[in-house]
């Protein structure tokens, strides 16, 4: 059974932050046109207008604020754990994405737009979630780290390998200043140490639950 180790935030607090932020962009959503709108129809009145800056704004922080609609699970594996990013979550991101370039298209061919507001409105808006989210999670798509009660298994990248816990004389966690766990060290009875780059990875979510089943089953290893 899959476990749950961080739930998506309450709906009351993270609508209610999604409302104040929308109504906020669609108060300010206005400085982003000029002011002369001739060719617009009834139907597409500026209110829509703001009323769609305001929604890629939202889909925007959807996506970045991961909390709000994706929660952070633990497959079981055997007498293990894998660490993974859910290929699911991706999909939803990548697909919810796209609704961002299809308003700024729209708005571009609709409306006459305040050139210097809008397009930095529109970078914004559109690269800030593939930076911060979605090439980094197209590049990680593969990777995983397991922890099983006799070996350990990793992808990352290029690099992956399986070691069994017979051949590990030690296991080092390699920690930041902010006490978070970045890396992995393990020195084998024989041949080169291996260093699995956990930061590399997009485990970010899963360090606690890595940390405490290393700490709980790899005792003798430490």
């Amino acid at each position: 059974m899959t476990k749950i180790i961080r739930k998506t935030l309450p709906r009351d607090i993270s609508v209610g932050v999604l409302v104040i932020i929308f109504a906020i962009v669609f108060f300010l959503a206005g400085q982003l046109f000029e002011k002369n709108q001739p060719n617009i129809e009834q139907f597409t009145s500026i209110y829509l207008g703001e009323f769609l800056v305001s929604t890629a704004v939202i889909v925007m922080i959807l996506i970045l604020w991961e909390e709000i609609l994706f929660p952070v699970k633990i497959k079981p594996d055997g007498d293990g754990l894998i660490f993974r990013n859910h290929a699911t979550k991706l999909i939803v991101q990548a697909l919810i994405y796209l609704i961002i370039p299809a308003i700024v298209v729209f708005l571009v061919l609709t409306y006459e737009v305040s050139p210097f507001r809008f397009y930095g409105w529109a970078a914004v808006c559109t690269i800030l979630p593939v930076v911060g989210k979605l090439v980094s999670g197209i590049n990680n798509y593969n990777d995983f780290l397991k922890l099983t009660t006799s070996s350990i298994a990793y992808k990352n990248n290029a690099k992956e390998g399986v070691i069994e816990l017979k051949d590990i004389q030690q296991i080092r966690m390699i920690k930041d200043d902010s006490n978070d766990l970045q890396k992995l060290e393990l020195d084998l009875t024989s041949g080169a140490p291996i260093t699995i780059d956990l930061d590399e990875m997009e485990l970010e979510a899963y360090y606690e639950s890595i940390e405490e089943f290393i700490t709980t089953h790899y005792k003798c290893s430490l």
